[in-house]
């Protein structure tokens, strides 16, 4: 089987439909049609089974995708690699970066790399940060922007400071500073479990003694900054957040409300000479 044929394998799995994934890989029906049926003869069994709204995974199925998306992010991995020994100052970058930094340090920062090095191609991922730490592990990242993590690589790129957001009329918009004690009782809109903002924001409120109901849970941060907005919520944000969509920010008093946001990698085997420049330009003075 082709390498090509277990990508779009992957692609069928994800849509759970033949038809609309031949019209995102932009190939005929019968030619996605004739790869599933050549991979499934190959492995001597069915990888999907059609149900009404168009195919599922079978169980051997499961195992199979999840064979043919490591192939393929190894394949690419190495078409990437190859690219960068043969030419580094066109080489590939994969950077990982938290969902918070995406619509503030990030694009600035790439901005800004790409008019010293035109010719490096970065490859982005943006997750949260037990993905990241995943990525740089098996190689899928060579870089990422997130928090400090133990034992890889750290320069510091941003000290952020978080902030209570409340709708516009609270009872909290007039004032300044707020006590995190005072939220006992508010809902809050947060970020879901397993992200680490949300450990940021739990440590923050256990700290304060207090467990507020939650009444929306969002990844996007500034999807959250919106819900409370709406009068849906109150929010613990990053500063830059407040007031995007009229929230009021105001200061948290009484306990730490800084995170430090910086560059990792992994120092135990060399970055490609792409990755280093990058590490080394968004790390300079």
């Amino acid at each position: 089987m082709m390498v090509r044929d277990l990508e779009w394998l992957v692609t069928v799995a994800e849509l759970e439909h033949v038809t609309d994934a031949a019209a995102v890989l932009g190939v005929p029906q019968p030619t996605l049609s004739r790869a599933i049926a050549r991979v499934e003869a190959e492995l001597g069994t069915r990888v999907f089974e059609r149900v009404p709204t168009g195919v599922r995974l079978t169980p051997t199925g499961e195992l199979a995708i999840a064979a043919a998306r490591d192939i393929a992010d190894r394949h690419d991995q190495l078409v990437d690699d190859v690219a960068t020994l043969l030419d580094p100052d066109a080489g590939v970058v994969r950077l990982a970066f938290l969902d918070s930094m995406a619509g503030l340090l990030v694009p600035r920062l790439l901005r800004d790399f790409h008019q010293v090095a035109p010719r490096v191609r970065l490859v982005l991922r943006q997750e949260p940060s037990r993905e990241i730490v995943d990525d740089l592990t098996t190689g899928a990242a060579d870089l990422a922007i997130t928090t400090r993590q133990d034992g890889l690589g750290w320069a510091p790129l941003l000290d952020e400071r978080e902030v209570l957001v409340v709708p516009a009329g609270h009872r909290l918009s007039g004032r300044k500073r707020v006590a995190l004690r005072e939220l006992a009782e508010e809902e809050m809109v947060m970020i879901p479990p397993g992200f680490g903002f949300r450990q940021l924001t739990d440590d923050l409120l256990r700290t304060a003694g207090i467990t507020p109901p939650i009444s929306f849970e969002s990844q996007d941060l500034a999807t959250i900054e919106g819900l409370v907005a709406a009068g849906l919520g109150v929010a613990i944000v990053p500063e830059h957040l407040a007031g995007a969509s009229g929230t009021v920010g105001i200061t948290l008093e009484g306990a730490s409300v800084r995170r430090s946001i910086g560059l990792v990698w992994r120092t135990d085997r060399d970055l490609s000479p792409a990755a280093a420049r990058f590490r080394d330009f968004a790390s300079r003075p």
